[in-house]
């Protein structure tokens, strides 16, 4: 079977494929034990079951992946005419809690080592790949629940005892994952099918820097463990360096050529990516960002990119202001170019600019818009074919240097092998960031120290400027909301404590309005801020919607009360996480 089989289909095609081949053997209309795992290839099969859950990319038809609104909605990047609220009522059933691909990692782990002929190597391969998904799913539940039940065997109906234990730590289930990286890490091949498109070493390895940058700082900010945060940011630095030094990874492309291209074969920052055809694997996410309405980005998030010397907004002389967005977007990091469309949207304004669509700020995203499909039918429904990124060089780049800068070891070395190879990126653009500077553990530019004026007072002025990269290098990719919880402030996306998460592109109504009739306007259901004739798009204008943060219990999901119940009725009690109550 081809190599390079669509990545989030392959289960689908590949068990297609295969049934014919089961069939011809005899009456095998069931898939057992004794008649699946019996070579790789069926192995590899099962494998393929794991990617659509871990491996989405834009998703598929209708159906909406991880990236741009639909990723994390709940954050301080972008400002919605209804604001997603924080979860305030346990739910019945559902809601994440469940072991079914605990389960399924766990029989794999186990038949792996029953399948006849496999040389060390490959037994030792597909181990390392089932130990990579079981460490992943660990670590989904971990993060939305916190303490839960490890399981490391499949378990059968009859485990009672076992199926109603108790939840096990935190950090024992993160230990486990821990151990599970580093066999997979140890074990899995550095070349497998066509690159990018299954799971490999580096893949590994991304995942585990992702994923012990999280829990190392969890454990910094939520637990105060200073020892396991310590061991966990360890684990991320180690991963994201040895993609960084062994990987052959690089930048060939411009930052947008990352999210809109029809071809990511070629692009050398792709450790995983998904693949999509006509007519064979399509999304729809280019009719967001193109024919439709979006929640647009915030004036806090456009306000976090720094002006093309280096400095913040509220320090650089380049500054030109917020008042056009031609303003906004002169001497700008490239990645806001690359990000933001040139033109104004505001709402109201759609017949202006003919099939393009309005956003709810003024400004709308182009990062993930092909300009050559822009009119064609696969930039306005759901057949569109641009690859996706799954998970990029980018990404472990900021993760490397944002570990070495919370275990309190980052170098002038260190930025120059992450964050400043960021910045020298092929840009497209006239102009780069220069290179970011440590100067006595503060950052600097041209060997001047800077501190933002904006800075949270609580975090020191490197890791503040590490977390700004963070922030625009991987803006609309799905992890804000995570990085917010891992760093215990979820306090930002507070409306009323910080208004600009409510601000959009400052407008002059004069300036939209329709030629016939007189004194028309495209800004019709557009509120400014004071109420005047120009001012601050304000998205959310009512104050019944504004979203505040007041409980820290929404750092962790609540267990559904069914699954409660359901211990109960077993004489065991499943302890409901802190601050949620029936």
């Amino acid at each position: 079977m081809k190599s390079s089989i669509y990545i989030l289909a392959a289960f689908v095609v590949l068990f297609s494929a295969c049934k014919k081949e089961f069939l011809e053997r005899g009456p095998l209309d069931q898939m057992e034990d004794g008649n699946y795992w019996t070579n790789e290839k069926n192995v590899r099969t099962f494998a393929y079951g794991f990617y659509p859950i871990y491996f989405n990319g834009y998703g598929s038809g209708w159906t909406w992946g991880d990236y741009f609104y639909q990723g994390q909605s709940l954050n301080d990047d972008f400002a919605p005419t209804s604001p997603p609220q924080f979860t305030k009522v346990i739910p019945p059933s559902g809601g994440g809690w469940s072991f079914t691909n605990v389960r399924k990692a766990n029989i794999m782990i186990d038949r792996v080592r029953k399948v006849p002929g496999l040389d060390d190597e490959t037994r030792n391969h597909w181990s390392g790949i089932a130990r990579f998904f079981r460490g992943m799913e660990y670590f989904r539940l971990v993060k939305d629940f916190g303490d839960v039940p490890f399981y490391n065997r499949e378990l059968l109906t009859t485990d009672q005892e076992e199926l109603y234990k108790p939840r096990d730590p935190r950090e024992l289930v993160m230990d486990s994952v821990l151990a599970d990286f580093e066999y997979a890490a140890a074990n899995v091949r550095a070349s497998d099918g066509e690159k990018g498109l299954n799971v490999t070493k580096w893949v590994v390895l991304a995942y585990m820097s992702r994923i012990f940058l999280f829990e190392g700082t969890w454990q910094k900010y939520h637990e105060q463990n200073q020892a396991k945060s310590t061991e966990y940011l360890t684990a991320a630095k180690w991963a994201a360096n040895e993609i960084i030094t062994n990987g052959g990874y690089s930048f060939s492309h411009t930052y947008r050529e990352s999210f809109n291209s029809l071809d990511l074969s070629t692009n050398k920052e792709m450790i995983m990516y998904r693949r999509y055809a006509t007519g064979l694997l399509t999304h729809a996410l280019m009719s967001y960002v193109n024919g439709e309405g979006q929640t647009g980005p915030n004036k806090d998030l456009m306000e976090s990119y720094l002006c093309t010397d280096g400095l913040p907004v509220g320090l650089s002389t380049a500054y030109a202001g917020d008042k056009t967005n031609e303003e906004v977007r002169t001497n700008r990091d490239p990645r806001l170019l690359g990000t933001f469309n040139p033109e104004l949207r505001p709402q109201g304004s759609i017949g202006r600019y003919n099939k393009l669509g309005v956003s709810t700020t003024g400004y709308a995203t182009w990062k993930f818009l092909n300009d050559d499909l822009r009119d064609k039918p696969e930039g306005q429904s759901n057949v569109n074919p641009i690859h996706a990124p799954v998970i990029r060089y980018g990404e472990v780049l900021v993760t490397y240097a944002e570990a070495c800068a919370e275990l309190g070891t980052l170098t002038q070395a260190d930025l120059d092998k992450s964050i400043n190879v960021l910045r020298a990126r092929p840009s497209g653009a006239d102009a780069k960031l220069p290179p970011l500077e440590v100067v006595g553990g503060l950052p600097a530019v041209n060997g001047v120290t800077y501190d933002d004026p904006e800075r949270d007072a609580t975090v020191s002025a490197m890791i503040w400027e590490i977390r700004r990269e963070r922030r625009v290098e991987l803006t609309m990719e799905g992890y804000r909301l995570d990085d917010l919880r891992r760093w215990k402030k979820l306090a930002y996306v507070d409306m009323v404590a910080n208004p600009d998460i409510n601000r959009g592109a400052w407008i002059n109504r004069a300036e939209w309005q329709k030629p016939d009739p007189p004194g028309g306007s495209w800004l019709s259901g557009v509120t400014l801020e004071g109420g005047g004739d120009e001012g601050y798009i304000i998205p959310a204008p009512s104050g019944a919607t504004q979203r505040v943060f007041t409980d820290d219990k929404v750092y962790l999901n609540p267990l559904p009360l069914d699954q409660i119940k359901l211990y109960k009725d077993q004489g065991v009690e499943l302890i409901q996480n802190p601050g949620w109550t029936q």
